[in-house]
């Protein structure tokens, strides 16, 4: 990532949280077609919904893109196996599929979509041994397990008879390596990021108690520097996007306490762009919405004042889980 001087060393960085800067920022995305950068992350445009629309709500600023709109966008990214792509005409994947749900959950719009063909072609990725593929090409991560069953919950569809939910525990067992965190298969290196969607799998299928809290919550609390920002595994650099990544893993472990709040909350703030807006990875570096999103929902689980609260197993607004009926699993 490269570096910028919108926020040079020698101006103290922002105590505070910009946020009527951020969500102009969010507005704006979408008017950068002139920009190199725009066309390369086309195929991240319903992930970047997801995170701007996310990001939006958790700011108390739900209205602040046109509703309308995304719904109709979110319908064209829809194949006919049910699967959503990364953009129109891109090919289905789940990683897009769970965002464009969550998207029209959040807008109360699921009745625009054909929601069997979802189940339908998440139930395809299915393979024997529990894991998910993330499309029809096979590749296989415990993100994409994740977001199948994270998409399954949320469209309240977990008691499809053609799904094996005790095989993907037991894989997902599989994955946890003897530090207590989880790599994204089997004898993969424990990442923070694993860490998490192993543990909202876990979660969403009410099988924690194959996790030891205590070990696990040690190696998560280890990601905190003495900057207060949080890595992804040991020997990384802070990266703002792990302050979602290892507290909502903790808020789930109900051990988020074990992390120093005050500093990570500083080194949030102090990575915001006060002339632009939005949030980079760490101080100085060119703000983007992926950060800006996570960064929020890791103040948001922090508490921080006039944010909305963020749910730590699905990456909603609390308000949004609570009104489609799910209950509290953490």
């Amino acid at each position: 990532m490269s570096t910028h001087t919108n926020n040079p060393s020698n101006v103290d960085p922002p105590s505070e949280l910009l946020l009527d800067l951020h969500v102009k920022y969010i507005q704006n995305l979408d008017t950068k077609k002139g920009d190199l950068e725009y066309w390369l992350t086309e195929h991240l445009r319903v992930n970047g919904i997801y995170w701007g629309s996310t990001a939006l709500h958790l700011m108390g600023h739900p209205d602040a893109l046109d509703h309308d709109q995304i719904v109709e966008y979110m319908v064209k990214c829809q194949h006919d196996n049910g699967g959503f792509g990364g953009h129109i005409g891109h090919d289905p994947h789940i990683l897009s599929t769970l965002s464009a749900i969550q998207v029209l959950i959040t807008y109360d719009r699921l009745d625009a979509i054909n929601v069997d063909k979802v189940v339908d072609y998440i139930v395809s990725l299915q393979n024997e041994d529990g894991s998910y593929s993330g499309d029809s090409w096979g590749e296989t991560d415990t993100r994409f397990i994740f977001c199948a069953i994270n998409c399954l919950s949320l469209l309240k569809r977990l008691d499809d008879k053609r799904l094996d939910l005790q095989r993907t525990i037991d894989y997902v067992v599989q994955c946890r390596n003897f530090d207590g965190g989880f790599g994204n298969c089997p004898g993969g290196e424990s990442h923070a990021a694993q860490v998490y969607v192993c543990l909202g799998t876990l979660t969403i299928l009410n099988a924690l108690h194959h996790v030891d809290a205590d070990q696990l919550g040690w190696w998560l609390s280890e990601r905190q520097l003495k900057n207060g920002g949080l890595n992804g595994r040991p020997e990384k650099l802070e990266d703002v996007c792990y302050s979602w990544w290892v507290l909502s893993s903790l808020s789930m472990l109900k051990r988020r306490h074990w992390i120093d709040a005050d500093k990570l909350t500083k080194f949030i703030l102090s990575s915001q762009d006060s002339e632009t807006g939005g949030i980079a990875d760490r101080p100085d570096h060119v703000p983007d919405v992926f950060h800006t999103v996570f960064g929020i929902a890791g103040l948001s689980l922090m508490g921080y004042p006039g944010l909305t609260p963020v749910d730590p197993v699905y990456c909603m607004p609390r308000y949004v889980i609570q009104r489609i009926g799910l209950s509290e699993k953490h």
